[in-house]
């Protein structure tokens, strides 16, 4: 049997699920009322049957552990006092910023191998951390000229830094020590907006550790909003109140006028998903101004979220992610789209793939989810089926238009009349 790293929970909570915490489900955890962390923290609402979080403190070696956790007292002062408390009210006030105008789907480009050409896309998102040297935090480029070539894009392409990854390039960020390094690059380089690193809220660590998280995320924002560069609040919870807490800040806070979510991981999981969505609507609809909403993963529920925030962009990471593994997308006879596998020479560059898939993916994209929405959400009853050809589709002119960049990156065939366009589900 594998052994555990020594700092890492031994105990197992299985299924993972009953760790969830929804107050509307389960009782408060016994525990809970006598921490000096309650009143910020909310407590626990789980299915897991423990006392309170210091049940998830189970590690070999607690000098192995990087848990903000009260049972290493020395190391949780020192966490404590890095972050100014777990208090999002004591994070800085800032300005506000003009930012740009930003399409509503917006390709992820994670490096530039395996191509040839410049991707004629006029926005796009890069990783943040594909920017910086993750162990000398120094600059990988330092003029527009060297972006572009780094991720062979065009100079003038409008650019969004993504701060989603792997948790261990969030707390290299975090440990850059020359941070006005760090900000005059992302100045220099023109940077359009940054989303907020998403340092994660894990479910099976004590709550300190959630807490210095989400503190991470709003000092991380002010930093980058004080230095001039345009940033998404990135919106990390785990339970009721942390989203309350989220709330009041972005209420209380004008300045706050993006946020973002992820929700390629745990939070996109059918099953908890829509908990997430209700939520995020909640923080639209009481902060009583527009929000932008910025994501990545979630197509299904895009447009549920766009009738609670002014503007939703959606990073879309598909067709970067899938021309890598050389598969290109292609709409079937019924108007969905699939990915099938082709075979391309060795060492042949995938520029006109990308290309491809790219226009395919948002094409798909803005027919369905990106489509204008009802102005009720109550479907109606008595609604005629959907005709299964062509001639019965008196509504299907409206949407052909936007398949100019598909039909031109060769997705489809020109004859359309008898196709029926349905985007993917």
């Amino acid at each position: 049997m594998t052994r555990r790293a020594p700092q890492e929970p031994t105990r197992d909570f299985k299924p993972s699920h009953r760790l969830r915490d929804d107050a509307a489900l389960y009782a408060p955890s016994l525990g809970c009322g006598g921490c000096p962390d309650f009143e910020t923290c909310g407590g626990l609402h789980t299915d897991a049957g423990v006392f309170d979080c210091n049940d998830f403190c189970s590690c070999e070696d607690r000098a192995a552990c990087d848990s903000v956790c009260r049972n290493k007292p020395d190391q949780f002062f020192e966490r404590y006092l890095e972050i100014g408390g777990f208090e999002l009210e004591s994070t800085p006030r800032v300005d506000a910023l003009l930012t740009l105008e930003l399409p509503s789907v917006i390709p992820l480009i994670g490096h530039k191998y395996s191509r040839k050409s410049v991707l004629k896309e006029s926005a796009v998102a890069v990783p943040l951390y594909e920017l910086f040297h993750m162990r000398s935090g120094q600059p990988h480029v330092r003029t527009r000229a060297e972006l572009a070539e780094r991720f062979r894009i065009p100079e003038t392409a409008t650019v969004i830094a993504s701060g989603v990854d792997r948790d261990i390039k969030l707390e290299a960020w975090w440990a850059f020590a020359d941070r006005a390094l760090i900000m005059s690059t992302l100045r220099d380089l023109g940077i359009a907006l940054v989303t907020v690193p998403n340092f994660s809220l894990f479910l099976n660590v004590p709550r300190p550790d959630n807490l210095h998280s989400m503190k991470r995320i709003a000092l991380g924002w002010a930093e980058l909003m004080t230095a001039g560069i345009p940033a998404a609040l990135h919106l990390n919870a785990r339970t009721d109140q942390d989203y309350a807490r989220w709330m009041r800040f972005v209420r209380e806070r004008s300045e706050v006028e993006i946020v973002a979510f992820e929700f390629r991981t745990g939070a996109g999981v059918p099953s908890r998903i829509d908990w997430h969505v209700d939520r995020l609507c909640r923080i639209a609809d009481a902060a009583e101004r527009p929000l932008t909403l910025v994501v990545r993963g979630g197509a299904q529920v895009l447009r549920r979220l766009k009738r609670h925030f002014g503007h939703v962009i959606l990073i879309e990471t598909d067709a970067f992610a899938r021309t890598l593994k050389r598969r290109r997308a292609e709409f079937t006879e019924a108007g969905r789209l699939r990915w099938p596998r082709i075979a391309t020479p060795r060492g042949a560059p995938i520029d006109d793939l990308l290309a491809h898939n790219i226009a395919t993916k948002r094409t798909a994209l803005l027919l369905s989810d990106f489509a204008p929405t009802a102005q009720s959400e109550r479907p109606a009853r008595n609604a005629r089926r959907s005709a299964q050809h062509a001639d019965g589709q008196p509504g299907q002119g409206s949407f052909l238009a936007e398949l100019d960049a598909t039909l031109e990156a060769r997705a489809m065939p020109a004859d359309l009349k008898r196709v029926i366009i349905a985007a993917e589900t």
